[in-house]
């Protein structure tokens, strides 16, 4: 597998008129279907339709495969624990682990030497291009998978959504600096917090 994690993230947020896409990791997006900046968010994966919608909004695939409903949202619960477990600075729960590993061995390909920059690397290569759930589960085990990568929670007053944080010292604290982090600067300014 190519576990790169700048193969699963997008240098900016994406705005779509119904979902919230931050681009740090595929599946932070897709736990944040749950997820919001206000206390009792809508679940935006609500039919297949829906998952659908947000998978175009993802730029996934198919192939063929078409995710039940009820796979898709026992996948997001897992990947929700953890996250929270990740945010609290836990070990990854076995169960998230397992149901990672159980998309991943879905995937078809081979390994491959190639040499890049002079050394060699033993890469995965996929035969296709991975349908829905086998792309969050690899943009799951490319985030795990990095040491240098941190999934935090939002601090914006209300805001629920997780990110990840690549800082050089681990200090992001917004999900977006220009909608929560501004309001907190707004309020600060207004002398309303300290």
């Amino acid at each position: 597998m190519a576990g790169t994690p700048s193969k699963w993230r997008r240098v900016r947020p994406i705005q779509t008129a119904e979902f919230t896409l931050l681009g740090d990791a595929i599946w932070l997006d897709f736990v944040n279907t749950a997820r919001g900046r206000i206390p009792s968010p809508p679940d935006l994966l609500p039919d297949d339709a829906a998952l659908l919608r947000w998978a175009g909004a993802q730029r996934l695939h198919l192939n063929g495969e078409r995710p039940c409903l009820m796979d898709t949202l026992e996948l997001r619960q897992r990947l929700t624990t953890l996250a929270e477990a990740l945010h609290a600075g836990l070990q990854p729960p076995a169960g998230s682990i397992a149901a990672i590993n159980r998309h991943l061995a879905r995937e078809q390909g081979c390994h491959q030497l190639l040499r890049t920059g002079g050394e060699w690397q033993l890469r995965f290569a996929p035969l296709r291009q991975a349908p829905i759930l086998q792309a969050i589960a690899q943009s799951a085990a490319a985030t795990l998978a990095n040491p240098l990568l941190f999934v935090r929670r939002c601090a914006g007053q209300g805001c629920s959504l997780f990110f990840t944080d690549d800082s050089p010292n681990q200090s992001r604290r917004w999900c977006s600096a220009s909608v929560c982090g501004r309001e907190v600067r707004v309020e600060r300014r207004r002398g309303l917090l300290r």
